[in-house]
């Protein structure tokens, strides 16, 4: 889709990057730590200042104590720790539980493993997780299952009662959890983030997958970082060595200072749920039908008002016709599953958002 927005001149709401800069006092660290010679490799497991600087950030948000020496991996990017924690557990013949719609790397980074992905569709239309569906997939061959909070694409969250339940499903197993918290500063409506962090026993048997990029509006970045219990994190490690071996060095040192200050993570809910509100606002004057967004960079939409397209198809055709670039939630199904609607980024500039919204106003 932003090949097509960029061939049809068309604004694009799909991908999931903003189109607005990031914070300069974190540029300008990044620069400072070049020019002080921060230009080698890192450790393999990532700038112990940085892992330092997450740790306390742990226990001031979560009130939990992690390693940073045993317990934290600095990782190129989110979706390069969600493969590596895949990699470092399965098996030919394991089985993942997989929530759909969901993250388009999920699902081939458990079969380039030799595992299955056991799919599991959320409710619609609030995208909600049915736990007895969860517990009728279980089988001995259940390896994994994995959880996205803020999820993409709905901007849906996890709520404590959810934990509660997977608390309740996999006590007394060896199944493990992967949970892709990449949005977890990006939660709305003093919702509280439901992080696995919060939850000792859940902890102790996951990989906690987080990015840099994601909330600091740098995903060219590609940094972000794993949270495991030691012994994970040794066999994940060792995958990480062998694989990238070490991110980039000046970007670790920057963030190992900017994260000192907690107002730099705290007020980013509030700015992205401006952003939200902002669209929102807009979008009324269209004939969209909003899903709820309570986190992540996305809300999604449905059409039923304006088509009886696929939306796939219809995606396409806006994007050519009205010049404006969404993505089709159904290309977040396996099966391809349609429910007529469509996904929109609304971490762009306000300008941004109102070209878009006066060309959705004529379909």
């Amino acid at each position: 889709m932003s090949a097509l927005a960029t061939e049809h001149k068309a604004v694009n709401l799909g991908q999931g990057f903003p189109d607005y800069p990031m914070p300069e006092e974190l540029t300008a660290l990044v620069n400072k730590a070049m020019h002080n010679g921060f230009n080698q490799y890192a450790p393999m497991p990532g700038w112990m200042p940085l892992r330092e600087s997450i740790a306390e950030k742990i226990q001031l948000l979560y009130n939990t104590k992690v390693n940073p020496d045993t317990e934290i991996t600095i990782t190129p990017g989110g979706t390069y720790a969600i493969y590596t924690a895949l990699t470092t557990v399965l098996q030919p013949g394991d089985e993942v539980i997989v929530f759909e719609p969901g993250y388009d790397s999920y699902i081939p980074n458990i079969e380039v493993n030799g595992a299955r992905a056991v799919l599991v569709d959320l409710q619609f239309p609030d995208y909600r997780i049915d736990w007895d569906a969860v517990r009728s997939k279980i089988t001995a061959r259940t390896r994994m299952i994995m959880i996205n909070s803020p999820h993409n694409p709905t901007g849906a969250v996890l709520r404590e009662e959810d934990m509660h339940q997977l608390q309740a499903l996999v006590k007394d197993t060896n199944i493990l959890i992967l949970s892709d918290e990449v949005y977890e500063h990006l939660i709305f409506d003093n919702i509280p983030h439901q992080s696995i962090l919060r939850y000792p026993d859940l902890l102790q048997r996951s990989f906690v997958c987080f990015s840099f990029g994601k909330v600091y509006h740098c995903t060219g970045w590609k940094l972000g970082y794993c949270v495991a219990p030691a012994a994970f994190t040794k066999e994940f490690r060792k995958v990480h060595q062998f694989n990238c071996f070490s991110c980039h060095t000046p970007s670790q040192v920057a963030l190992a200072d900017y994260l000192k200050n907690s107002g730099t993570y705290l007020r980013l809910s509030s700015e992205m749920q401006h952003k939200r509100d902002y669209f929102a606002s807009l979008m009324k004057k269209t004939r969209f039908t909003p899903l709820p967004s309570y986190g992540s960079y996305f809300q999604c939409y449905q059409y039923d008002r304006i088509s009886d397209e696929s939306d796939k198809d219809f995606a396409i055709r806006i994007t050519k016709e009205f010049g404006i670039a969404t993505i089709p939630v159904s290309a977040f199904y396996q099966s391809g599953k349609d429910n007529k609607v469509i996904r929109f980024c609304f971490a762009k500039k306000e300008a941004t958002l109102e070209q878009a919204v006066e060309r959705l106003r004529k379909i």
